[in-house]
């Protein structure tokens, strides 16, 4: 299957309300552009160089999404073009992308990245930490960031109860913050989701699914 016969495949099984992130990391522009060719507009990708060099290359009306962990010294680098940061995990990230974004004169899509799974390794907020944040007076000071939701990860396993169970927690805590009323909110997203499990991600609320393997090929 081609590229874009894969994208295809996967975008006329998706709900009109579910947006699809082309997790398109480590893969070559000639990939991208097979993608882009059939009609793909968002890309995400987890290494800020990597993304930017694309960036540079590519077509200026693709959406830009930054899925990885971010590092504060980095920010500065997508600050120009990024469209929505995924992995948000603390204040002081937040403090820096509304920084470079004032720089850039924008202001800048964020999703709260909330701890789900059960491995330690994941980032992420647990939900006391995400409703002292976005409660904070600090928080309210940002006003070149804007909330769209909340990311996470769920477990990598086969257990497909526990990734239920991993993604329904998502959505309950995305639903009790939802009536935040914050300038710098704007609560629609819950982007949960992966190849192997976007379909049970979608069941369980998901609007934003991030999907690789199943359009480019394996790493």
């Amino acid at each position: 299957m081609s590229i874009a016969s894969n994208l295809n495949t996967i975008k006329a099984g998706l709900p009109e309300n579910v947006t699809l992130v082309a997790v398109s990391k480590t893969k070559p522009v000639s990939d991208l552009m097979q993608a882009y060719d059939a009609g793909q507009r968002i890309f995400g990708e987890n290494k800020i160089q990597e993304m930017t060099e694309k960036w540079e290359q590519m077509p200026k009306d693709i959406q830009w999404h930054m899925i990885g962990h971010v590092q504060t010294n980095k920010v500065k680098f997508m600050a120009p073009f990024v469209s929505l940061i995924h992995g948000v995990d603390s204040l002081k990230l937040l403090q820096e992308i509304n920084k470079q974004a004032l720089k850039n004169n924008r202001i800048i899509d964020c999703l709260l990245q909330i701890h789900i799974a059960e491995e330690e390794t994941k980032f992420g907020l647990d939900e006391n930490e995400l409703k002292a944040l976005v409660t904070s007076f600090d928080f309210t000071e940002l006003k070149n960031i804007k909330i769209l939701g909340v990311m996470g990860m769920a477990t990598f396993t086969e257990d497909q109860n526990q990734i239920k169970k991993e993604f329904t927690h998502l959505k309950s805590i995305f639903d009790s913050i939802k009536e935040l009323k914050a300038e710098n909110c704007n609560l629609t997203t819950v982007s949960m989701g992966m190849s192997g499990d976007y379909q049970l991600a979608i069941e369980c609320g998901s609007t934003m699914v991030r999907i690789g393997s199943s359009i480019f090929g394996g790493r």
